[in-house]
Order: C-alpha cells, then structure tokens, then sequence
C-alpha cells in the first residue's frame, strides 16, 4: 500500500495488527468503530446473522470481557448463564435497567432507606416519565404482599441489602418468592457484597446491579456500572437495546481498570471485612456512641439474615454519636487516617455524613423515619492495619 499512496494518507491509515500470540493481560480496545473486510459482512453483522463489532456504544471486547467475569461471578456455582452489560456508572445502570424492563404506568415497590442517590433518581427522573415508586418495610413480608396484591401496576421490586448507609438487610429469598409468585421483576443492588458476599441469584432474583466503582473495582480509580440478568435473551433483548439507545455504555478505560481490580477481589474483601468487624465491636463498646449499624452484630436486628445469605458481612458500616450533626462534624475533622471522601468500596477507609453529603437532599422525616439520624457516620472499612484504625476512630472519638 505505501508504495501507491502519497506520505499523509500513509500517515492516517491504520497497518496490519502485529499480534502474533495472545497477550498476557486484556488489551484496551480504544476504537469508536470496527472495520468489515466488504460490504456483506457489514450488513452480516449488522442483521445479526454474523456474530462481530460494530461501534463501541453498542459493544466493545475490552467491556465485554469484563462483562462476562462480572456475570460469572454472580452465577458461580450455579448451573445458569446470567449476562451481563457494562455502564458508564452505577446509577446508569439503575437507569438503564428500569427503563428497558419497565414502561410508563408500571410502578416499583422498594424501602425507603435506600442509597439517596437511588431514591432521589426514581422520584426526580422517572416518575416524571410515568414510573411511579412505591415505599414499604421489604421486610414485612405480608406488608409487601398486600401491596402488590392492592396496586397491578407494580412490576419490579428494588432492593438494597444491605442499605447505604443503615446496614439495613433484606430477606432475598422471601422477596424473590414474592416476585415470582406475582410475576413480577426483583432487581437488587449487590454493590456493598459483591458476588464474593452474596448471590442473589442462588435466591431466584432476576436482576443485579453493581456500581462498579465501589468494591469490584477497589482502588477508586474508575466510575463504571454492571446489570447482570439471568435470562440472557431478555437482556439481550430489552436492556441493551436500551443501552444502546439511551448511550449509558461503559468505556474500555473503565472497564479495564475494573477488570485489574476484579483480580484481588476475595483478597480485598477477606480483609475489609476482619476489619469492619473488629472496628464495629469496638465502637459498639465506646461510651460515645450511641448505636452501631453492622450485620456482623448480633446485636444487629438483621444479623440473622445476614448470615443466612452473606458469606461474612462486609466492610460498611455506620454508627451514631452523641450530639447530632455537629458532633458528626467535629468527630469527621479530628479524623487523621481516614479519609473524607463521598465513595465507598476502596482500599482505604472512607468517612462520609450523610445527613450534610450523601443523603443532603432526601428530606428529614424520611432520613429519620428509616434510621438516617444527623448524628450518624458512615464508614467504607479499608485494608489498613486495623490497630491503625481503631487508634484513628479513638482520638477522634
């Protein structure tokens, strides 16, 4: 070709790829489109009667790779074949999800202490394009039930568990009965667990959103976001035609970083959650706190069901201090290693206030109708010596 072509269309086109063996780490396919080798693949592709890319919007090799790991995770062990789609974050993957599944007149039933962020987009966002939500205690089984049984229109539970930031859990297996048993979709946020923690799908769920951010990635270097679904054909179907038309896709940076994160995930987690642990124990026995939100408690109202479908309980935790929002403030500026930082899931300890940051626009009553007091702390247990920790927390206590 360089022989035909003058020096500057040398220059902008592409040479043959060089790969000759696989690499040993997954390549960053930084392209906004694929090449066909003629016409008729092209169209071959583009019908769907030949497998291959066609734009990065609507698939990418670096995000599917990353996509499949993250649908393997949530299925292993099991003898199904969930898939998978990657978002830009994970409230695009909220989005993405209600918006390919749900159709205007259909309502969502969920708690209400979920992430702010999450009830902020149901109320602000999608009701104003007619999907209404609906509040109940999930845990009050035939409270739920009655709901469903009162309102038709109700197609999908959404749930978290456990809640950001109460710690808050929910029975799995009792909501996806529920759901099936009114057909109805149940979608959860397994953001806090992980598929090391927990599995919704060994209790029949049928959607799981991750940000992708938090845990999975661990070293808050990426924004990214994952739907895993266990029929494939209606994800293929339903969410990423939605994807790809509302244009929430992940990019191949983000989903590499995650997949370099993914690598040490059991690692990470074994040790943020011997952390949270030792870390709860020790704030539930410090005279200056007035309650501790761990499932790793007994003395959490939701220990048991934790431990029936969480493999440890995690690294998130929160906790009340004495004197309501200004003693939350003044205990967050005498911190020294930890760090102040909205996010979650990285391998350093992350402090948070949610009455003045994460849950700043929900309004009171409903922040302390569902556990979210002016006093309350939340913190992301990081992977630091945990003696280091405790003596941080102490002073600042």
């Amino acid at each position: 070709m360089q022989e035909k072509i003058q020096r500057g269309s040398f220059c902008v086109h592409e040479l043959p790829d060089q790969r000759k063996n696989k690499p040993h780490q997954l390549p960053i396919y930084a392209t906004s489109s694929f090449e066909f080798e003629s016409i008729d693949q092209g169209i071959d592709i583009f019908t769907g009667k030949e497998s291959g890319h066609l734009y990065s919007r609507y698939g990418n090799p670096t995000i599917e790779v990353v996509a499949e790991k993250i649908a393997r995770l949530e299925g292993f062990g099991m003898d199904i074949n969930p898939k998978a789609y990657l978002c830009s974050s994970g409230m695009s993957a909220i989005s993405t999800l209600v918006m390919g599944v749900l159709s205007k007149g259909d309502k969502i039933l969920s708690q209400g202490n979920l992430y702010g962020g999450t009830t902020e987009l149901f109320v602000k966002i999608l009701q104003r394009f007619g999907v209404d939500l609906v509040l109940t205690n999930l845990n009050d089984l035939a409270g739920v039930e009655a709901a469903i049984k009162a309102d038709p229109a109700i197609k999908m539970i959404y749930m978290e568990t456990p809640a950001n930031p109460s710690l808050a859990c929910v029975d799995l297996e009792a909501i996806a009965t529920l759901a099936k048993q009114y057909n109805i979709y149940s979608a959860v946020d397994n953001t806090f667990c992980t598929p090391y923690l927990q599995q919704p799908f060994k209790y029949g769920f049928d959607f799981i959103v991750h940000s992708t951010t938090k845990y999975l990635n661990g070293h808050g270097n990426s924004i990214a976001g994952a739907i895993v679904g266990r029929d494939a054909e209606l994800m293929h179907s339903k969410v990423w035609t939605a994807l790809k038309l509302l244009g929430t896709n992940c990019n191949p940076w983000d989903a590499w970083l995650t997949n370099n994160g993914i690598k040490t995930l059991e690692l990470r987690m074994d040790r943020h959650c011997a952390n949270a642990l030792a870390i709860a124990e020790f704030l539930e026995a410090h005279p200056k706190v007035i309650k501790v939100n761990y499932p790793g408690l007994e003395s959490h109202p939701d220990h048991a069901i934790a431990k029936k479908q969480m493999k440890a309980f995690g690294g998130m935790l929160s906790f009340e201090v004495e004197g309501g929002v200004e003693a939350g403030k003044a205990f967050m500026n005498k911190i020294e290693l930890c760090v102040l930082a909205p996010t979650l899931g990285d391998v350093d300890t992350l402090i948070l206030h949610p009455a003045s940051m994460s849950h700043l626009n929900i309004p009171r009553e409903i922040r302390l109708k569902n556990g979210i007091t002016d006093g309350l702390i939340r913190v992301s247990i990081g992977i630091e010596n945990v003696e280091d920790l405790i003596a941080d927390i102490g002073q600042a206590l």
